[in-house]
């Protein structure tokens, strides 16, 4: 059932504004450089840029969106590493970068301890869905489990990434409900969700924001999703906590990073100056298409998430005797 917490999410984010904000001193920059370990034009990117377009002027001068792509996102971390703890450099990335890597493969050039985090920007349920190739009596994540192994071999699971988070929630779902998957894992969502939609994959574990128009059309069913509670996308989706698999618990994020050793004043005036810019309408009606929630965290909070998120993904990749590199 959506709760009213859930309902008044966007209500809430709009009431951000200097009067809801620590009264930290406002010292502008010459040039702020966003960094982002993507190529131009996907959602990290994109936020990116309209976050960049609300600081100019404000925070910074000048605000730059430097993009390095590569290695699955991790050249942005290593890039920011290397760059001056002095609130002139931030990393704006997904939270993977950072809670699964560090576990899943055996050398990195990072570590959690070369970053900080500012504050979380937007995040996303992850969505575990079917097609037209698994019967339409199958309604959830229950009916799926019995499916599958009732048909050892038909449960082909697409994701949008080898190592990814909706790779693990996929692995280790088949693990704990005692049916054999088949990974098919894809450079991204895109290619994909025809596959899925045209029968030749069983179903796909994927960003919410892949799905929900065609969950409602019915052309495909999402059996459940990753959110501590229902998406007020999709209320009609039961989690899989609901569903008796709350080990699959998760809504992954997306974060702005700075240096090591910058000051906590620095830190707190780029939050400040980040949730002033996330509380416009525009950036709110940008995240709402993807099914995305607009997050605006604290520092704090953003810390808390990033320790909790890791464990979790530190278990998954355990359970699962995954490692990217092998």
């Amino acid at each position: 059932m959506t709760t009213r917490r859930q309902l008044m999410q966007g209500a809430a984010v709009s009431l951000l504004g200097l009067s809801h904000l620590p009264n930290f001193a406002q010292t502008r920059v010459e040039n702020l450089r966003i960094i982002v370990g993507f190529p131009p034009g996907g959602t990290t990117d994109a936020f990116s840029r309209r976050i960049a377009e609300k600081m100019r002027g404000t925070y910074a001068t000048n605000v730059i969106v430097d993009n390095k792509p590569g290695a699955g996102g991790q050249i942005g971390v290593t890039t920011l590493k290397a760059a001056p703890a002095d609130g002139a450099h931030i990393l704006y990335s997904p939270a993977s970068m950072l809670t699964i890597y560090p576990h899943s493969y055996s050398k990195l050039s990072y570590a959690q301890s070369d970053v900080t985090p500012i504050g979380i920007g937007h995040s996303t349920d992850h969505a575990f869905v079917v097609g037209p190739a698994v019967p339409e009596s199958v309604k959830n994540i229950r009916d799926f489990v019995e499916w599958a192994k009732a048909n050892p071999g038909k449960a082909s699971i697409g994701n949008p990434a080898a190592g990814s988070m909706p790779h693990l929630l996929a692995g280790r779902l088949a693990m704990l409900g005692g049916f054999q998957i088949t990974n098919v894992p894809f450079a991204g969502s895109g290619p994909a969700i025809p596959q899925v939609m045209g029968g030749q994959l069983a179903g796909m574990s994927s960003p919410l924001g892949d799905w929900v128009q065609h969950h409602k059309s019915g052309k495909i069913r999402i059996l459940a999703t990753s959110g501590p509670d229902r998406a007020v996308f999709t209320p009609d989706v039961a989690t899989f906590r609901e569903q008796g698999f709350a080990e699959l618990t998760v809504r992954e994020w997306f974060g702005f990073f700075a240096p090591a050793g910058i000051s906590e004043a620095v830190r707190q005036n780029l939050n400040s100056s980040l949730r002033q810019a996330m509380g416009q309408q525009d950036i709110r009606d940008f995240v709402t298409p993807l099914a995305a929630n607009l997050e605006a965290s604290t520092s704090a909070e953003h810390t808390r998430r990033l320790a909790e998120d890791s464990e979790m993904a530190r278990r998954l990749v355990t359970a699962l005797g995954f490692k990217a590199d092998s």
